[in-house]
């Protein structure tokens, strides 16, 4: 921008010295001609006065010495000519007067004209001034006298005050030209110092505040404006992260004394309901860590800093298939697990868990009856792909990029849409973590959900390991822990955040 301004300025600057200079140097060079012109005209005046009586009494040797002795101090060649146009008497012996130009002013002349005083002689013209003036006695016109000038002179005087010009010229130029820079500087300072304000707030020091001390009054009041903002969007972030972390505090408690009452259960129950006994557990601990995960999370200035808490993708997509599939089964969808046995990456306690809850949950409502959901764990080139693919109608590409966004609805479904920040939960939860989600077509139709994250090591130990075929989960070996058995009718586990329509 800076560059643009001064550019902007100078070029300004330029045409303002040009459009002066340009004048003023077409003004020194016909002052310099005029000097010389008004000289050659007195001189040439006076001799049509000594002309006259040579003219008219043929004696020309006076009048050939004068001429002589002007030539001999001057170099100036000097010619008197009858009415005729020949040449009567000459400065100099040999004195040619067949020049077009030369012809030209004695015509005038012989008309009763002088020389025009407008001639203005160049730096690149060689041609020599000529002034004549007509030789008259009685209100008629007998002769002219002519001068004819050299202009070596007249260009030395002309370049002479170019030089001149040109030398002023260019210090105006360098002290617009610095002028520029310091006005460039002074209205810029303060826009650089928001600029490296906003950058610094980007990178999440909310505590940067731009300085509003200097520059136009405009660019002041937008600092100040800019400096407002931030205020309260950092009021607004405190009391966000102080809502998040008095909800999750408080809700430890009551998890607590939920798992102890369950526990306690645990003497009343037969061998038939041990599975979903341990199942109701597992949902109250993995609730327990979401809770400690929004916790570790509003400490970070909302999960810029690196997270620290290492987890095995596959084991948690294995739990969380367990855990649906229950509601998997009722719904009519059945689920499949392929890719690797383990794959360690690099996120929040509890951020997987929810997002896989969350594109399951989807996935077993809008895939429909009959369809497959399948969850695919992955290794790429140092960090785990998590895709969770089914086969139902999917959605219209230019919905895929939408479906990301806070509160949007699918229109095919308006009887299951729900409050449309599903998705946009877990893109943030993820962008928390370091990670990125993606939705795309699913071949031959379906939804992809691509879900990448850092691999907590350069090469996820599962990726040794022998991939799974992509068989059911109903038909391959259980993992450990496995609790697939839970009864159709089951209650669905309860996900942490609100599930919609693609969203």
């Amino acid at each position: 921008m800076r560059r643009r301004l001064l550019v902007t300025y100078l070029s300004l600057l330029t045409v303002a010295i040009t459009g002066l200079a340009v004048p003023l140097a077409a003004a020194i060079a016909a002052r310099s001609t005029q000097t010389v012109f008004i000289d050659r005209q007195g001189d040439t005046s006076r001799f049509a006065s000594f002309a006259d009586t040579a003219l008219r009494s043929g004696q020309t040797g006076s009048l050939r010495a004068r001429l002589a002795r002007y030539d001999g101090l001057f170099g100036i060649t000097a010619a008197v000519v009858n009415r005729d146009g020949r040449l009567v008497v000459s400065s100099r012996a040999g004195t040619s007067l067949d020049d077009p130009a030369v012809q030209a002013e004695i015509r005038a002349a012989l008309a009763g004209e002088g020389s025009a005083a407008d001639q203005v002689v160049w730096p690149w013209q060689s041609r020599p001034l000529v002034v004549a003036e007509p030789v008259g006695h009685g209100g008629e016109t007998i002769g002219a006298t002519v001068t004819i000038s050299p202009v070596g002179g007249i260009h030395t005087a002309t370049l002479t005050g170019w030089l001149r010009l040109a030398a002023f010229t260019l210090l105006i130029g360098l002290v617009g030209a610095y002028a520029a820079r310091r006005l460039t500087g002074w209205m810029l300072r303060p826009v650089l110092r928001l600029d490296d304000t906003a950058h610094t707030i980007a990178a999440g020091g909310l505590t940067a505040r731009v300085p509003g001390t200097v520059g136009p009054a405009e660019i002041r009041r937008l600092g100040e404006s800019f400096n407002t903002m931030i205020d309260r969007i950092e009021e607004m972030l405190e009391r966000r992260r102080v809502f998040v972390s008095y909800a999750s505090h408080q809700l430890r408690n009551p998890l607590a004394a939920l798992r102890l009452r369950v526990e306690n259960l645990t003497v009343h129950l037969d061998g038939a309901g041990a599975e979903d006994h341990a199942l109701t557990l597992d949902e109250v601990d993995r609730l327990a860590r979401v809770c400690d995960g929004l916790l570790a999370l509003t400490r970070t200035e909302s999960g810029r800093s690196q997270p620290s808490v290492v987890a095995d993708a596959a084991t948690v997509a294995d739990a969380r298939i367990a855990a649906w599939r229950p509601l998997a089964g009722r719904s009519g969808v059945r689920l499949a697990r392929s890719g690797l046995d383990q794959a360690t990456v690099r996120t929040w306690d509890g951020i997987l868990d929810q997002v896989l809850d969350a594109l399951l949950d989807n996935a077993i409502k809008f895939a429909g009856p009959g369809a497959t959901v399948t969850v695919t764990v992955a290794a790429d080139n140092g960090d785990v792909l998590v895709h969770v693919v089914d086969d139902g109608p999917g959605l219209p590409s230019a919905a895929l990029t939408d479906a990301l966004q806070p509160y949007w609805q699918a229109t095919e479904h308006p009887e299951r849409a729900g409050s449309g920040l599903g998705l946009a939960i877990v893109v943030t939860l993820i962008a928390a973590s370091g990670g990125e989600l993606t939705l795309e077509p699913a071949t031959p139709h379906g939804l992809h959900a691509r879900l990448r994250l850092s691999a907590a090591t350069a090469s996820p130990p599962g990726s040794s390991a022998p991939p799974r075929d992509a068989a059911p989960a109903e038909t391959r070996p259980p993992p450990p822990a496995d609790r697939d058995a839970a009864p159709p009718d089951a209650p669905p586990p309860g996900p942490a955040w609100p599930r919609t329509a693609a969203g």
